[in-house]
């Protein structure tokens, strides 16, 4: 989700079973229920996760991307049934203001904080096995900041 100068939100993971996750910061994402398209499911997991759904798709990743568990995690995460996950990134345009996200929003925080920052920098601030999967975002949502944030 990118804001109007063109950077992008970011939070800080909670400790859920696995303390170390909270050094690492994500952009949000999640599943697709039963009966949701892709569309519909990334605006309610935007309000699951931030607390805000005020945003407009603006673009989407031209393939699914896929990211595969280190073995220490792959027998333990998601109860050990999925070794990975494919996923369609979409990027979005943030309408509101920064006021309007609540990340206790949803029973179970995915998120302690959130702040923006440059596109360039995500890939860098994810857990390292997603980095690959990040850098592959950035590259194919690289063309926005310019498009979104004011000219000088």
């Amino acid at each position: 989700m990118f804001n109007g100068q063109g950077l992008v939100w970011v939070g800080r993971r909670a400790a859920k079973s696995d303390p170390s996750v909270t050094k690492f910061w994500q952009m949000p994402q999640g599943g697709i229920d039963a009966g949701e398209t892709p569309e519909q499911a990334v605006m309610r997991e935007l309000m699951e996760e931030t607390g805000t759904d005020r945003a407009e798709i603006i673009g989407e990743t031209e393939d699914w991307l896929f990211y595969d568990l280190p073995e220490h995690l792959a027998g333990v995460s998601w109860g050990g049934k999925y070794r990975g996950q494919t996923q369609k990134w979409f990027a979005l345009r943030f309408t509101g203001e920064d006021v309007d996200f609540d990340l206790d929003q949803h029973h179970e925080p995915e998120f302690t904080e959130w702040r923006w920052v440059p596109l360039s920098e995500v890939s860098s601030l994810i857990v390292p096995f997603k980095r690959v999967l990040y850098q592959d975002i950035v590259h194919q949502f690289s063309h926005l900041p310019d498009r979104i944030s004011p000219q000088t």
